[in-house]
């Protein structure tokens, strides 16, 4: 079946009542299995995987990046190949929609880890729990779901707003099922071939899997006198050095600061290049000039100054400087303002986002009349209108018990869900962006303002208001491609609550094992949150903003104050520019800034990603249907998730063999 749309015409004048009588009469497929067992199951896995990949890329980059393609590519191609080996039936379209949303729901739910829950640990040097960790993102996920339906009929059914993400993976869904259904096999197999070389080059690189057939199944420590592993090194340039210290040959400096001290080295990061290829080259190229203007020049600088210099821990013993120590002394300041910055004017700048919470209140005179058409299918409001006062004293409650965050500032934080969920959903209606990280801050800052004592008190109501809206604005997103092929609404609520438990579970414990693993003494502590290999962006983003609300700026150095205020007057420019150039002004400063706090070998490899992507496109973006526009073009995503996919559960995989080995 085709996809069928309104007119613009009739989405102005038809009455909402009219709109769902033509969906329900010309779109709804009421009699095709959605959330069937093996749907639910199938998502429910896939979302576990997806979701741990999603977590790996997060700690890296502070970047969500989404799995519904991936999702529904690979259960395409897994349940057509079981039809042809005739062992099941082919998958249904809404299936595998339905599939999609559990996956991408389980995608969403891991963000608080690498953000706020991250940086509460990092502030308050207190290890969270994981069960208070998975009681509290379930909460706050789900209560993103009760608040998302009373607006679903809203911005879907009666605006029919575009939510681009959302339609396009609907476009892909129509086209695998209705298209030429080879085209979504090339694709997946285009897929599994990136992601197994990718994950082989990983595992080569890896120790843990290097030891685990070098030592535990080859014995070559036993018969070849070996004490560790051979690896191919990811590190390029550490052939170099071995051979520079060999040989007494040049290091390069700046400053008199070694290259290596600065995080300056040259990584093949097969992830790295698959997210690359996901941002697009402007990103890229803006997160690489924050780390040159960085690394380059600002931090040798500040370490020939004195600004950042090695200190002495409380047990001790010296910490050297390096990427973490120059991040965390300096540079952290002026990234994350450059930041906040850049957010908070891109957003003050629609005020048409701000508008839709007046607007959401009115024209009711376009909302249905007498017996409701689809009340048998949309979930009852009744369940929101019950769910979210109790969900939301709950979690104002969890908040207190688990977090410390006093009872009358978790309740006033709960007026801010629907505000924040209302421009979130517009927003990610309307150019599938959420402004979750500027919105954040607004909530960290007037909670800070109330008290600046307790970090917990701005972190934790910012990171649950945050939390509701995005996973609010993201549901709509996933309900989008469900209403254009006729699904149940309420198949893809449920869905969404079956990928936050599927989230949860996989998320946490791997959260334990990868950022948080027990030392010789086996105890756990904060300080390995942050690592050379994991620099955890977005939790030092949340972290600034709380230690600038608790101290204030008198205690950091002259200098730092004075890159705060270029960056803040820098990020406005840099805003105001792509505004009046209508996004022509390929800078943004949100991405310099993150820049800032990657580690530059990661924004490097990244630019590569988004560079090969870029020149393949400009080659073969005017050939459609060669092979080089099916790989290049047609296939950026399955290539680029392959690259992520492969690399980083090989990743994970390794961190798993070390720990039990």
């Amino acid at each position: 079946m085709a996809l069928q749309h309104l007119t613009d015409e009739q989405v102005r004048t038809w009455s909402r009542a009219q709109k769902d009588e033509w969906w329900f009469k010309n779109v709804f497929r009421g009699d095709m299995a959605q959330l069937s067992l093996r749907s639910g199951l199938t998502g429910f896995l896939l979302g576990g995987v997806l979701a741990a990949t999603s977590l790996y890329i997060g700690a890296k980059t502070g970047i969500s990046v989404g799995v519904g393609l991936t999702s529904v590519i690979l259960a395409f191609a897994m349940f057509r190949i079981l039809a042809q080996l005739g062992w099941a039936a082919d998958y249904t379209i809404l299936e595998n929609n339905c599939t999609q949303s559990i996956a991408t729901a389980a995608g969403y739910v891991v963000m608080p880890l690498i953000s706020s829950l991250g940086a509460y640990m990092l502030v308050t040097d207190r290890i969270i729990p994981w069960w208070q960790m998975m009681i509290w993102m379930t909460i706050t996920a789900t209560l993103g779901v009760l608040v998302a339906f009373p607006m679903k009929r809203r911005f879907i059914n009666e605006d029919q707003l575009p939510f681009p993400e959302g339609r396009a993976c609907g476009v892909v869904l129509d086209s695998l099922y209705n298209g030429e259904g080879g085209e979504g096999m090339y694709k997946a197999a285009l897929l599994a071939k990136v992601a197994g070389l990718a994950a082989f080059y990983q595992a080569i690189v890896s120790d843990g899997w290097m030891k685990l057939i070098q030592f535990k199944i080859l014995r070559m420590d036993k018969w070849a006198g070996m004490t560790e592993p051979w690896v191919f090194h990811d590190r390029l340039d550490e052939y170099y050095y071995t051979l520079a210290v060999k040989a007494d040959l040049w290091i390069p400096k700046i400053l008199g600061t070694d290259f290596r001290v600065l995080g300056l080295r040259l990584t093949l990061d097969a992830a790295m290049l698959g997210v690359g290829g996901l941002m697009g080259i402007a990103v890229a190229t803006s997160c690489l000039i924050g780390a040159v203007m960085n690394f380059v020049v600002l931090a040798p600088l500040m370490i020939q100054a004195g600004d950042i210099v090695q200190r002495i821990s409380p047990t001790g013993a010296v910490i050297p400087i390096s990427r973490v120590e120059i991040v965390n002394q300096w540079s952290m300041w002026w990234g994350v303002t450059m930041m906040v910055a850049g957010s908070l004017t891109s957003l003050l700048a629609k005020p048409d986002l701000f508008l839709a919470v007046f607007k959401a209140f009115g024209r009711k005179k376009n909302a249905p009349a007498g017996n409701d058409l689809l009340a048998h299918i949309e979930v009852p409001l009744w369940i929101s209108y019950v769910g979210v006062p109790v969900m939301g004293l709950l979690a104002a409650y969890v908040a207190h018990l688990f977090f410390g965050v006093p009872m009358g500032m978790a309740l006033i934080a709960l007026p801010l869900i629907f505000v924040l969920t209302v421009i979130c959903t517009n927003s990610m209606a309307l150019t599938s962006w959420t402004p979750t990280g500027a919105l954040s801050k607004i909530t960290q800052f007037t909670m800070g303002a109330i008290d600046r004592s307790n970090p917990a008190a701005n972190l934790i109501p910012a990171g649950m208001t945050s939390d509701i809206a995005s996973n609010a604005a993201n549901l709509l997103s996933d309900i989008k491609p469900g209403y254009m092929l006729g699904g149940k609404p309420r198949h893809q609520a449920v869905g969404h609550v079956i990928g936050i438990l599927a989230g949860a579970l996989s998320c946490v414990p791997l959260y334990y094992l990868l950022f948080l693993p027990k030392n010789a003494d086996g105890v756990r502590t904060t300080a390995t949150i942050i690592s050379e290999q994991f620099a955890m962006p977005a939790a030092v983003q949340w972290r600034g903003v709380a230690e600038i609300i608790a101290k204030g700026l008198h205690g950091l150095p002259t200098s730092a104050l004075i890159a705060m205020g270029v960056a803040a007057a820098c990020a406005v420019v840099i805003e105001v520019l792509r505004m009046a150039t209508k996004g022509k002004f390929p800078l943004s400063s949100v991405s310099i800034g993150l820049g800032v706090v990657l580690p530059p070998e990661s924004t490097f490899a990244m630019w590569v990603g988004a560079m090969i992507f870029w020149v393949m496109g400009r080659i073969y973006g005017k050939q459609p249907g060669s092979t080089g526009w099916k790989r290049w073009v047609d296939g950026c995503e399955p290539v680029c998730a392959g690259l992520i996919s492969g690399a980083a559960l090989m990743g994970i995989g390794n961190a798993i063999v070390n720990v039990l080995i």
